[in-house]
């Protein structure tokens, strides 16, 4: 019984294999996709035959499958190693029958389509050439005017674009044949075929473009044309708007500036007629490119302007006649009233300058400024006495005009103007000076009466028992100030006699040295009292030195510590916060060291004593507010240390998953996949506990947000959607 199944296995093994050699066999004929296309159709028929016979392979397999287990069931183990291998090599070369059927169908079958798709759309493109070759083929029509020239230009534009666009199916259209060429190597689609539709389509493509080519230049003929007969109507409106403003009776100018524009209108109409002209010649080269009846209105429309421009020469000789009369008449006096304008013009100039040096400028000066300001009114006192014949002369030439029929009421309120402006000047020059002159004395003086004042508060300062030392070195200070300031007024003689005159100047002198001799005086009395102060304070300076410094220090260390309460904006800030507070640490020990030592000085005096308890008071406060800040310090580096591992670890498992997922998806229906399916079922299987790991990770997160300044927490939040985001990718990857 055993051996009938064996038997039973081998022969049904035999005949499978028989059938799908022979079927490997008839598609290995019929694998060829060379030829015309009635050979393509005919290995598709067989094909669809041979992939019709595939469940009967199946069956054989299943028959196999079958009596393999029943063979295997029923002999011994030393035999089923046999029975195992034949069946492992049937089944192989069943998968390899049931993929060559499914390729060779798919690949003749691929072919076929394609050819037929090249075939409609090659059929479509030469309707396209066909229809195009019709629409242009006719000679281009004369046309009315520009707009339909226009219109003609744009419609011709339409068809190139057209063609033009046609060229990416010309080009796909050769792709295909090519790539068709090289799969059957059928004569249809050969480089002959493909170069007789490229030949075909640029004689298209130039035809489009001559035509294009040469109603763009009839067209921008015309619009050149047109544009040079409106800018020559434009010109025309001008000129005849100058002229009649030239001859109309409101106007006020003068016969020669009315002659003047009209020589230049004359010499404008001149250069019109060679405008003219030019617009002539252009349009007989337009009329060539017209119809009939648009020639006609050209023509017309030149002439037009050609009347009009006749019209503007005769009124302008006419005009140009009477002007000729009237100039003479008034060439006289406009050459005395210009020169009259000339001179009071130059006297105004003249007193703005001198008024603008006067300009005493902004804000309060210096005893320097005061004095040159002082001296640039004197010189200009001294110049408008100069200007005053000047004003005579004007007078007299006003009178010389009156003999003239024109209006000379202008030039007499400009004279007045002038005289104004003159009177204004000197008065302005005038109190100036005085004040000037003012304020230079009471800066000279000024020294001598606040040394004055100064001197009472000094003596009185000398009689005080106890007298500060600040307040010593302070007018001892103010004493040199003085000597230097009284010193330089007995340098500024000749100033003095200038401001006040030689006699009160002398005066003035001895007083300024008596208080010299003054200050001396004083001066060596507050050097003498300094003295015995620095003796006595010498006594505290040891405590009052160290105690200060000390105050110092701890100001600074709480300064120190006062910029560390702001949260920092990320890891990196952290941590050197937490550097930084440590350092503070070690400069409060420091301090601690220098306290002792300082409190040695204290001895039995009170008020030392209660100062450094006071001082010790700070300190210890100080040193418990630093020590919590350490530990918050700590506590919040420690838990953004801790989110930036865990984010870090999560972000790189979902980057290595996300590959594997890509290399299981590029590789899909190849051979030997089976152990890249198992390291991404491993993967997968991660993914409950990943998931909780993404909680823990926002978690942290926002432990330390909490703990961040604004900018940070935005950071962090944006890091957490990005994670969240990632995951919710990944997931859609892996069950797609």
């Amino acid at each position: 019984m055993t051996q009938q199944l064996q038997d039973e296995f081998d022969s049904s093994v035999e005949n499978a294999e028989a059938w799908m050699k022979a079927i490997q066999e008839r598609l290995r004929i019929n694998d060829n996709t060379k030829g015309p296309r009635s050979a393509l159709e005919a290995r598709l028929r067989e094909t669809e035959k041979i992939r019709a016979l595939e469940p009967e392979g199946s069956l054989k397999m299943d028959l196999v499958l079958v009596k393999a287990d029943a063979a295997l069931r029923s002999i011994s183990d030393d035999k089923k190693h046999e029975v195992l291998s034949k069946l492992k090599d049937i089944k192989a070369l069943w998968e390899e029958t049931a993929i060559y059927i499914t390729h060779c169908h798919s690949r003749i079958e691929w072919v076929w389509l394609h050819w037929s798709e090249y075939l409609k759309a090659q059929d479509e493109f030469y309707t396209w050439i066909h229809n195009m070759r019709v629409t242009l083929e006719p000679d281009i029509e004369l046309q009315l005017g520009l707009k339909e020239k226009q219109w003609q230009l744009s419609h011709a534009q339409v068809l190139q674009n057209d063609v033009l666009n046609q060229s990416v199916l010309l080009e796909r259209l050769l792709e295909e044949a090519a790539s068709l060429f090289s799969r059957i190597g059928d004569p249809s689609v050969d480089e002959d075929a493909q170069k007789k539709m490229r030949v075909e389509y640029e004689g298209i493509r130039q035809e489009a473009q001559n035509r294009v080519k040469l109603l763009e230049t009839i067209t921008k003929e015309h619009e050149q044309y047109s544009a040079n007969v409106n800018q020559f109507q434009s010109w025309l409106n001008g000129v005849t708007e100058r002229l009649n403003c030239c001859i109309g009776e409101a106007t006020k100018s003068s016969a020669e500036d009315k002659l003047k524009a009209l020589k230049e209108i004359t010499q404008d109409i001149r250069s019109g007629g060679k405008k003219w002209k030019h617009l002539e010649n252009e349009c007989a080269e337009v009329i060539q490119n017209t119809s009939p009846l648009g020639a006609a209105r050209l023509k017309d429309e030149l002439e037009e302007l050609r009347k009009a421009l006749e019209k503007l020469k005769l009124l302008s000789s006419e005009e140009e006649e009477r002007l000729l009369k009237i100039q003479q008449s008034e060439s006289a006096y406009e050459s005395q009233a210009r020169q009259l304008e000339a001179d009071i013009q130059k006297l105004r100039k003249d007193l703005q300058r001198l008024e603008n040096d006067l300009d005493p400028g902004e804000g309060e000066k210096t005893e320097d400024e005061f004095v040159t300001l002082w001296r640039k009114c004197n010189a200009t006192r001294a110049a408008l006495a100069a200007e005053e014949s000047k004003i005579e002369r004007l007078k007299a030439q006003l009178k010389e005009l009156l003999r003239f029929s024109q209006d000379v009421q202008p030039h007499a309120e400009s004279i007045v103007s002038a005289i104004h402006q003159y009177q204004s000047v000197r008065g302005k020059t005038s109190k100036m000076s005085t004040d000037t002159e003012t304020q230079l004395r009471r800066i000279l003086q000024n020294p001598l009466q606040s040394f004055e004042q100064w001197k009472p508060s000094v003596q009185m300062l000398l009689e005080t028992p106890e007298p500060e030392l600040a307040h010593i070195e302070a007018a001892l200070a103010e004493s040199s100030q003085f000597k230097e300031k009284l010193l330089t007024l007995q340098l500024k003689k000749d100033l003095l006699n200038n401001v006040f005159g030689e006699e009160k100047a002398e005066s003035f002198l001895q007083e300024v040295a008596e208080a010299s001799k003054e200050r001396e005086i004083l001066h060596k009395s507050l050097l003498q009292s300094k003295s015995k102060l620095q003796n006595l304070i010498l006594q505290h300076k040891n405590f009052d030195a160290g105690f200060a410094t000390l105050q110092k220090k701890l100001s600074a260390i709480k300064a120190k510590l006062d910029l560390e309460k702001e949260p920092r904006p990320d890891l990196l800030g952290k941590k050197t916060q937490l550097q930084r507070l440590q350092m503070i640490q070690d400069d409060l020990a420091e301090l601690a060291i220098h306290m002792e030592e300082v409190e040695k000085l204290v001895q039995s005096n009170t008020t030392h004593r209660h100062e450094m308890n006071q001082l010790s008071s700070d300190s210890q406060a100080l040193k418990r507010s630093l020590e919590m800040m350490i530990q918050q310090s700590e506590d919040h580096v420690q838990k953004h240390w801790a989110y930036n591992d865990k984010l870090s670890d999560l972000q790189q498992w979902i980057s290595v998953t996300r590959e594997k997922i890509d290399s299981y998806h590029d590789t899909d229906g190849e051979q030997n996949t089976e152990g890249r399916l198992e390291d991404l079922e491993r993967w997968l299987a991660e993914f409950p506990d990943k998931e909780i790991r993404l909680h823990l990770v926002e978690a942290h997160g926002q432990l330390v947000m909490e703990n961040s300044s604004p900018e940070e927490t935005a950071h962090v939040q944006a890091e957490l959607d990005q994670l969240k985001e990632s995951w919710k990718s990944l997931k859609e990857m892996a069950t797609g």
